[in-house]
């Protein structure tokens, strides 16, 4: 299968890309309306794919800027839509050109193709799952924000706060930066191991729109191999939308 880079930032593809790659902005798989960044139905993110050039059965490698949390979002969407083959450049455009991977401003030609998404229920958590295990023993609801986001201190929505009984682990600590590298092994599992986060529990990942949960599943899922990984997709968004309340 053909191997495929994605990009996020429409302005920065223009400037310049990895030969080859085509563009996803992530931003267009959510849905239009007062909860932002909740995810689009699977038809419509298999829609999007599809037209983009991108099927299900491909090799995905995902690549961005900055600190990495929209690749780590657009990892995380792409796995629960069922892809199996799905990885992020470490070290993003930066560690591609300091090893002189070939570049380009011109965009490919896309030949849109089939994406069937099949959702991966068990990677995946509403607010009506949150809300049915905050006192379950078996799982752990974890707050990837900022330490002042999760006391209350600072916030985008009008409750702020965070979700009664999470512990917090910012996503940032997965993350060499400015780098854009993540963290060895070992690492994860001294820094993992250290608040509480184990893998004999259930994991569900949250922050204000679940953006900044992506790359934390990608460090439990994928690297250090939890079983039991979700993302609260609606977040704290639609937490407190639904009229729930936040503790600081």
């Amino acid at each position: 299968m053909s191997k495929l880079f994605l990009f996020r930032k429409v302005s920065d593809y223009a400037k310049v890309h990895i030969d080859g790659a085509v563009n996803i902005d992530v931003k267009k798989l959510y849905k239009p309306g007062a909860v932002k960044y909740v995810l689009k139905s699977s038809n419509e993110i298999s829609a999007i794919m599809g037209s983009s050039g991108i099927s299900n059965t491909n090799k995905i490698v995902i690549y961005g800027t900055g600190s990495g949390k929209s690749s780590g979002r657009l990892y995380w969407i792409l796995k629960y839509m069922g892809c199996k083959d799905v990885k992020i450049l470490n070290g993003h455009l930066k560690a591609w050109r300091t090893v002189r991977g070939k570049v380009t401003k011109i965009k490919p030609k896309i030949t849109p193709v089939k994406f069937t998404a099949v959702p991966v229920a068990s990677y995946y958590a509403s607010t009506a799952y949150v809300k049915k295990n905050l006192k379950n023993p078996k799982i752990i609801l974890v707050d990837n924000r900022s330490s002042n986001e999760f006391k209350g201190v600072t916030g985008e929505t009008a409750k702020k706060g965070h979700i009664s009984g999470a512990v917090h682990f910012d996503y940032a600590k997965v993350m060499n930066l400015p780098a854009q590298t993540l963290k060895s092994k070992a690492e994860l599992v001294k820094m993992f191991n250290a608040a509480g986060i184990t893998k004999n529990k259930e994991i569900i990942l949250y922050c204000e729109s679940s953006v900044r949960s992506g790359i934390v599943f990608l460090a439990l899922k994928s690297v250090l191999g939890y079983p039991k990984v979700r993302v609260y997709d609606g977040a704290v968004y639609e937490w407190t939308a639904k009229g729930n309340s936040l503790v600081k």
